[in-house]
């Protein structure tokens, strides 16, 4: 494990202090991407993505902070995967500049009592089902925000609701921050790429690949009544898959995910499941003609 730690040392620095974090002199500009660990496919397309941005000049820098006030089931928190040794192989092999990865005591000293709220987008969809959990995502992506200072942050539409949240952050709280949105990296089978499909077996995951195909479904229907879509996904993912729990299917405006009767607007198919205790969120868009 020593000799494994010193070779990041040579060419990958790694913050964990916030005093450290606001001192250090970054090469301008910065480019940051925001997450929780457990690292994969999905996570190395956005770091790419950054890395192509800044090419020979600026920092690359990747947050890797499991965020527990984000998490309103202390049992959800629990099992959520930590892989930071594997995290940081990934970071040094896509050729990450620096790694910010501080402690809960950094990042809430105690007693920690103020935190950030949007109050529109974040009732929609998984904010209904998850009470508090985007006043977490809020609050923790503010404190990277003021802390790191990026030009650009970068994030997937696999969470396509705390996407749309984090661009109204930026607008109404006046961050000068360019929001680049990356689509959704997904398994042969067409899962979406998530730190929690490691919580599935491997007949589990196969099962989840209906998910998908629910949504491609529903978005080359041609139908443009939402209650006939929301009813096409449910019978496809209840005939192909009994494992598996829906938790909801929507159809939302894309601008602020508001549910629609008609597509007659850019819109959202979304939908969140249970399989098992393992709860997958996906979605696709659905362009208006």
């Amino acid at each position: 494990m020593f000799t494994f730690y010193l070779v990041y040392r040579v060419s990958l620095k790694v913050i964990k202090t916030i005093k450290e974090i606001t001192n250090w002199e970054f090469l301008q500009p910065v480019i940051l991407v925001p997450t929780m660990g457990a690292l994969h496919d999905g996570h190395r397309k956005l770091i790419r993505e950054g890395n192509a941005i800044k090419g020979n000049k600026g920092t690359l820098v990747v947050s890797i902070y499991l965020n527990p006030i984000q998490f309103n089931d202390p049992k959800d928190l629990d099992k959520y995967p930590r892989t930071l040794d594997t995290d940081y192989e990934t970071c040094e092999e896509e050729g990450v500049d620096l790694i910010f990865a501080p402690s809960d005591v950094e990042m809430y000293p105690n007693p920690y009592s103020i935190g950030v709220s949007e109050n529109n987008i974040s009732q929609e969809l998984c904010g209904s089902k998850r009470p508090g959990h985007f006043d977490g995502v809020c609050t923790v992506v503010t404190k990277l925000f003021n802390l790191i200072k990026p030009k650009i942050a970068i994030f997937g539409k696999k969470d396509y609701q705390q996407l749309s949240i984090i661009r109204q952050l930026i607008i109404d709280l006046n961050y000068p921050i360019e929001i680049i949105a990356i689509e959704t990296q997904r398994d042969k089978n067409g899962l979406a790429m998530s730190s929690r499909n490691e919580q599935l077996n491997e007949i589990e995951k196969e099962k989840a690949s209906v998910i998908y195909k629910a949504l491609e479904a529903m978005v080359n229907s041609g139908e443009s009544q939402s209650k006939h879509l929301i009813k096409l996904g449910k019978s496809i993912i209840e005939k192909e898959s009994q494992i598996i729990k829906i938790d909801y299917i929507e159809v939302v405006d894309r601008s602020n995910l508001k549910k629609l009767k008609v597509i007659d607007r850019p819109a959202l198919a979304a939908i969140a499941v249970f399989i098992g205790k393992t709860r997958l969120i996906d979605n696709i868009e659905i362009d208006f003609e």
